[in-house]
């Protein structure tokens, strides 16, 4: 191994780098955009300790399909309309006053808001969630969540500018 001379100088492979060039305003918007571009408010949240009950009238009251179950402003779970199907429906009766952390979905797949907004449709498309929650990249607290009615508007404002 010939030793270092310290007349080589440095030369940073990103000096001369031109940025990607988009033909297309879509690709474009899914690549530079961050999530924060795409609406992710209003969101509803409910407590991890609040009763199953409470959280399907929320959730039937407001016609969404999900809630965030938030402790301390920090994204802790989601209940959905699939987790009261699947895990509360059949046994109602019996589940409706046990606390949401019982069957709430844990560890949920989340974006960061500085994350590009094709991490929202890799969310969806890899893990087949319909909702992903955004949370802030610097203090991890609830930003809000993104549907697919959300990502649709975002999608169709630069598909629009195609012309």
């Amino acid at each position: 191994m010939s030793p270092r001379h310290h007349s080589d100088e440095f030369q940073d492979p990103l000096e001369n780098y031109d940025p990607k060039q988009y033909d297309d305003p879509l690709e474009e918007a899914l690549a530079t955009q961050p999530v924060s571009a795409i609406q992710a408010t209003p969101y509803s949240g409910i407590a991890p300790d609040a009763p199953i009950h409470e959280a399907i009238n929320q959730l039937a009251g407001l016609q969404i399909a999900c809630l965030l179950v938030e402790e301390d402003q920090k994204l802790v779970g989601v209940f959905s309309d699939r987790d009261a199907l699947d895990k509360v429906a059949l046994e109602y009766d019996t589940m409706k006053d046990r606390p949401v952390r019982d069957v709430m979905t844990t560890n949920p797949v989340f974006v960061y808001d500085s994350d590009s907004s094709s991490a929202v449709l890799t969310v969806m498309a890899v893990h087949g969630f319909r909702h992903v929650p955004v949370v802030n990249s610097s203090d991890g607290k609830i930003i809000g969540i993104v549907s697919p009615h959300r990502v649709t508007g975002f999608l169709q404002s630069y598909f629009d500018n195609k012309d």
